[in-house]
């Protein structure tokens, strides 16, 4: 008999067509053989382990472009340390060997199988069998992109052989049978394989199954070893000694993968001269404070002798932000996964871009040079600047970590004599500060003091405004004329003083400076 189909039923069916032809062409490594199809447009299913093989109909998504998109980019970031392609298009799935793919269905169609988020088999990925798994997404929000997301790569991370991982008290009493992890805020984890709902943060895991305590899965171990795929090709290398060339932090991100918990990107970067240099490192995310980020990123700054400067690791986001001045030279980033609070490293993978500036500051040099003539230091020093120099500060420390300040003099001054009150080596820098407020550092130097010549107090002895004083402890002066009479009195701090003596007239004063016992007296002459 021939089927009679009414206009009305004619336009539905092609407005049907067309929606499922909507559905975003979305591949996260289209050269990868093996396979995950998020099938979001709806499914005829005949397959022998599900409902004894009856052919059922699974119905479409009904989720925005938006959400199908978020859907998978997060899916994509979780599985992708793997040299595996997540994929929405039925021509790659079918392009896939039948030994490296799956079908994850996201349906409403969900009352067959009642109170859960999804099922599946596991170890179904390499059965060969096409057995797909299910999403119901009527359950998860309703279709909330974020569950939906979590339970495609729960269900599909049970495919490639893993089970569930649980929770454990300190006496090895089961307490949850899925993990629902830690935290708040966007450093909050949980496992993957647990329960990820609420946790920004989700990722592969090392830890107890529901068979026990001790029941550790590797899910690491399992994905790369029994599902004939393994990890993606490391980008970039990890020996700081073998650099593949300078690259330039700039506008344009240069992007990477963390594969392993011990991959290490390594970059060399080069400063023509010296510079702010703000870069910022972010984890692949799909919305603000790193929403759906796998990866936790760690960065290490080392100069060009491959020393470390410092370490860029916030305990309480996912991103680093470098912010600093660094002088004309070549320096490394490293960059890697970390773990936090509530994670280990272990999961701590995914990708990540860099995208920085590099500003030229108006000061092009700033070398200190420095002697030892007896007990005195003299520290001299050349500034080259197109703009003129507000301050200059002469630092010292004495384990080249912790500095503080001597003293602040104008751009006018090149030189500045200091007596060390310790015998021991001093380090020496200088913080120039131009009139546009831009910051730098000159090179450190390093002088040493004879023992035997250092003391407790060193004063100027003929002056015209100041007496400067440099103590090595906190004390207590007087100062008085050569008649004895009291001019001025008070306390001063370890370190570099002034005693301002402008109007005084010209002549001889006594200067009396006491510490604890020891009590020293110097003869002042102001001309």
């Amino acid at each position: 008999m021939k089927k009679y189909y009414s206009p009305l039923v004619l336009l539905l069916a092609l407005l049907a067509s067309l929606q499922a032809y909507s559905i975003p062409k979305l591949n996260s490594l289209p050269t990868a053989t093996a396979t995950i199809y998020l099938d979001f447009d709806g499914e005829d299913v005949q397959n022998a382990v599900w409902q004894s093989g009856a052919p059922f109909t699974c119905a479409a998504a009904n989720m925005t472009d938006a959400q199908i998109t978020e859907v998978f980019n997060r899916v994509a970031e979780d599985y992708r340390p793997f040299n595996i392609n997540i994929t929405t298009g039925l021509d790659e799935f079918y392009a896939a060997p039948y030994l490296t793919r799956t079908r994850v269905i996201i349906t409403p169609t969900s009352a067959w199988y009642p109170g859960v988020g999804g099922v599946s088999y596991v170890g179904s990925f390499t059965w060969g069998e096409d057995v797909p798994c299910f999403v119901f997404c009527d359950r998860l929000g309703p279709n909330s992109a974020k569950m939906v997301a979590e339970c495609c790569s729960h269900e599909s991370g049970h495919t490639v052989g893993l089970s569930h991982q649980s929770s454990y008290d300190g006496s090895c009493n089961l307490t949850a049978a899925y993990n629902a992890g830690l935290g708040s805020g966007q450093v909050a984890w949980a496992p993957i394989m647990g329960n990820s709902y609420s946790r920004n943060m989700s990722g592969w895991s090392n830890g107890p199954t529901p068979y026990g305590c001790t029941a550790v899965q590797d899910n690491l171990s399992i994905i790369t070893s029994q599902n004939n795929f393994t990890y993606r090709d490391d980008d970039y290398p990890d020996d700081i000694n073998n650099v593949l060339g300078k690259v330039t932090i700039s506008g344009t991100p240069i992007k990477g993968i963390i594969t392993t918990s011990t991959d290490m990107d390594v970059f060399k970067v080069n400063m023509a001269t010296n510079s702010n240099f703000t870069i910022f490192v972010d984890p692949f995310s799909v919305g603000a404070n790193n929403a759906g980020a796998d990866l936790d990123v760690k960065v290490s700054l080392y100069d060009a002798s491959k020393t470390l400067v410092k370490v860029y690791n916030p305990e309480d986001k996912m991103n680093v932000t470098i912010d600093t001045i660094l002088n004309k030279g070549d320096y490394y980033l490293i960059v890697q996964g970390a773990g936090n609070n509530n994670a280990s490293g272990y999961g701590s993978l995914g990708s990540y871009s860099i995208t920085g500036l590099q500003k030229i500051l108006p000061i092009h040099q700033a070398k200190l040079t420095g002697s030892v003539n007896k007990n005195k230091h003299q520290l001299n020093w050349s500034i080259i600047s197109d703009e003129l120099i507000q301050s200059i500060a002469v630092e010292s420390s004495t384990n080249g970590i912790d500095f503080y300040t001597l003293t602040t003099t104008n751009g006018a001054t090149n030189s500045f004599v200091y007596t060390p009150l310790k015998g021991d080596v001093i380090y020496y820098r200088l913080k120039i500060t131009s009139t546009v407020n831009q910051v730098v550092y000159s090179n450190t130097i390093a002088l040493k003091v004879d023992a035997k010549t250092a003391v407790i107090f060193s004063v100027s002895t003929v002056v015209r405004c100041v007496a400067t004083v440099t103590a090595a402890v906190d004390y207590a002066y007087q100062l008085s004329d050569i008649n004895g009479h009291t001019i001025a009195k008070g306390k001063g701090k370890q370190g570099y003083n002034q005693i301002d003596i402008n109007n005084q007239p010209a002549g001889i004063y006594i200067l009396q400076l006491l510490s604890n016992n020891q009590k020293q007296t110097e003869r002042i002459i102001k001309q």
